[in-house]
């Protein structure tokens, strides 16, 4: 009786461990959060295409720039709560969400000049930007070249170089799990819902040769910058973060505790008050 009872606690502290491994936050996806309903929304001629946005309340305007294969709908957490002091913008990047696209190649300088566009077209001179993944690297993108456009950048999970990407990022549970949710909503929401497949290699192929920026290129930024990253992040390397700190001139790194590369998704609270710390130490 006394060994049965022995191998029942074994057993029960195996199964209190295996659970807590299985419930941390930065292993899993939660699902993209519902969006309030918009101040005003539509599709603006951008560039070459057709760019879907959304406005929601009242204030100083912040953009929130989504990642690759992503949409704005992402940032229904970040909305709730930042649409209740600023005005909030948030868009769909070409080719992604609601968005169309057009026969040139994605690239980083492109759909920065997109962003830009939209803002001509909103007629709002400046923003302070948040850009997750590739949304950051615009963010990063937008400092380096359109400088009068920004007041601040908050970049999470950016990178400046290939290199700075994790070797395994495509295979990750969690990031292969994101892309398939992507799909997912890409085919509800494109005007070209079985383009899917097409998207998603045509931004890989962005992947593997942007950015390609240098650190002479980094001394030049002039634009206060706070580079966040998740402590389990999937995709971003911890040391390319470092060193686009040290490489921006007076930039702010923030590592982010039990979240990974979707720590707007897992750690909504902490995310958004990383913006609000990020908004008033510059």
């Amino acid at each position: 009786m006394r060994r049965i009872a022995k191998v029942l606690t074994f057993f029960s502290l195996f199964l209190i461990i295996a659970g807590a491994q299985a419930t941390e936050r930065w292993a899993e996806l939660p699902a993209f959060p519902s969006m309030p309903t918009p101040k005003t929304s539509g599709m603006a001629d951008v560039n070459d295409i057709k760019m879907y946005y959304a406005e929601y309340g009242e204030g100083d305007p912040i953009l929130f720039i989504h990642g690759g294969l992503g949409n704005a709908d992402v940032w229904g957490h970040q909305v709730a709560e930042f649409a209740r002091d600023h005005l909030v913008i948030v868009a769909d990047s070409r080719g992604h969400g609601r968005s169309t696209r057009s026969g040139q190649p994605f690239g980083y300088d492109l759909m920065t000049s997109d962003y830009v566009a939209l803002l001509h077209y909103l007629k709002i001179d400046k923003v302070t930007l948040v850009g997750w993944s590739d949304g950051g690297i615009i963010g990063i993108d937008m400092a380096m070249n359109h400088p009068e456009k920004v007041i601040r950048v908050i970049a999470q999970a950016a990178n400046v170089t290939t290199d700075g990407v994790k070797d395994d990022a495509l295979t990750n549970k969690t990031f292969k799990e994101y892309i398939n949710v992507a799909g997912d909503q890409y085919r509800k929401l494109s005007p070209t819902p079985n383009d899917y497949d097409t998207v998603y290699t045509q931004i890989s192929k962005m992947w593997a040769t942007q950015p390609t920026w240098t650190a002479a290129d980094l001394a030049k930024i002039s634009v206060p910058i706070t580079l966040a990253i998740g402590d389990h992040d999937e995709a971003v390397k911890l040391d390319h973060t470092e060193m686009m700190a040290k490489e921006i001139p007076d930039a702010k790194l923030v590592i982010l505790r039990d979240v990974s590369h979707f720590a707007m998704l897992q750690d909504a609270e902490g995310y958004n008050g990383m913006i609000r710390d990020a908004m008033a130490s510059h």
